[in-house]
């Protein structure tokens, strides 16, 4: 609580507005530029969703990008469940995306000290 003189004037209250909330966007890029997919609002990327929007990709990429889609596109993605599913997997390979693995973390042992009490 704050004291104020008696002829203060009183502290303004800012507005709260509401926020847009969260947005996902999907992001695709290569040499030569980015593309973008947002997730409409309300809606969780699952397997079907993922799948539509390979789909899409491809439509995209033989409109924008026409001379690499029949050299091949390799494609890495991570291990999240729609990105591993069954469904994605086999329509990656029907339409020609070729996956590629990540690689470990690291082939090292890691090093560890030796500490002694004596």
């Amino acid at each position: 609580m704050e004291w104020w003189h008696s002829g203060s004037p009183r502290p303004k209250k800012f507005r709260v507005q509401k926020s847009a909330g969260k947005v996902l966007g999907s992001i695709f890029w290569d040499q030569d530029g980015i593309l973008i997919d947002y997730l409409p609002k309300g809606q969780t990327i699952n397997t079907e969703y993922y799948v539509s929007l390979m789909v899409q990709l491809k439509d995209i990429l033989k409109e924008k990008r026409s001379g690499k889609v029949t050299k091949g596109v390799l494609f890495l993605h991570d291990s999240a469940p729609a990105h591993r599913a069954h469904a994605t997997q086999k329509k990656l390979a029907c339409l020609g995306f070729q996956c590629l693995d990540h690689p470990p973390y690291s082939l090292w042992p890691r090093q560890t000290t030796a500490c002694s009490l004596d």
